[in-house]
């Protein structure tokens, strides 16, 4: 089974070598592993060139039944930890950058309290990436909106406030609210999250098409362009707590808001450190 994980952590990483320092192995066991696999399958999983290591084409056909079998394998590692009383094990997340900066933070510092030994692993994505993650075993479970988690199970956790994001100077920046319909009109900067976006939402239940300028994957460089004076744009309150960019911050009328929750696949059979986790967050919800 090692050579298993040992293929994985060689994809996500893209190199032998420092796979092998990661997992604790030599360069060349590491290799020997690899070889052994593709023996037994009679097939060549990767291929190294000078900037990487890539699957090749059977390789990425076989690869999510690898990442499969490694994850039910790392849960009944856990599952093993629990029955013998070990509360350890990594907790794997998927998440959008909002959450990984202001809520998992603290929730992560807390349960460590309690649980010290255990690790995290975050990976952080979109509302189109972090569903497929969860399916295919690359992480266990994932922060989105339940809306795009087709086919996964949900826990809703809380709703939040989105507000419109203008230069400092702007005409409409004295106002204390704003309509969807004065943003629509203005050179409007679009968070880029993959299936979802709640302003585009919004502006279409309004029957509103605005006047998008570009699409950006990042929250804080979309504030550093609004700070240019480079457009407007719509961001999730959470993401406005605690920035030092000089733009002006408005409520929306009527308001707009997002869903988050928690994704996974099954409760029961998620590593036993994830649950315990997923626990401690629902009876923790950050404001």
């Amino acid at each position: 089974m090692n050579r298993y994980l040992a293929l994985c952590k060689i994809v996500e990483v893209g190199s032998f070598s420092k796979s092998a320092d990661l997992l604790g192995y030599t360069q060349s066991g590491i290799s020997q592993m690899i070889q052994s696999l593709e023996d037994e399958l009679s097939l060549k999983l990767l291929l190294r060139s000078r900037t990487g290591v890539k699957l090749t084409p059977e390789g990425e056909e076989l690869y999510p039944y690898i990442l499969k079998t490694a994850s039910s394998y790392r849960a009944m590692i856990e599952k093993t930890k629990e029955i013998k009383g070990i509360e350890s094990g990594i907790i794997r997340i998927g998440t959008i950058s909002s959450i990984s900066c202001h809520w998992l933070p603290h929730m992560i510092k807390e349960f460590q309290t309690i649980y010290p030994n255990v690790q995290f692993i975050l990976h952080q994505g979109d509302y189109t990436t972090i569903p497929e993650w969860i399916k295919s075993g690359e992480v266990d479970f994932g922060f989105i909106n339940p809306a795009v988690a087709s086919g996964l199970n949900t826990i809703t956790l809380k709703d939040g406030e989105l507000l419109a994001v203008l230069p400092q100077n702007h005409p409409l920046a004295r106002n204390n609210v704003v309509t969807l319909k004065q943003l629509a009109a203005e050179p409007f900067l679009l968070l880029e999250e993959g299936a979802l976006s709640e302003p585009l939402e919004a502006f279409h239940t309004q029957n509103l098409h605005p006047n998008i300028k570009m699409c950006i994957h990042d929250d804080y460089s979309i504030l550093s362009m609004i700070e240019e004076g480079l457009g407007v744009s719509i961001l999730p309150e959470l993401v406005l707590r605690r920035v030092s960019y000089d733009v002006a911050k408005i409520p929306i009328s009527p308001p707009v808001t997002r869903t988050i929750g928690i994704a996974f696949n099954n409760l029961k059979t998620i590593p036993i450190a994830s649950r315990y986790f997923i626990d401690y967050f629902k009876k923790h919800i950050p404001d």
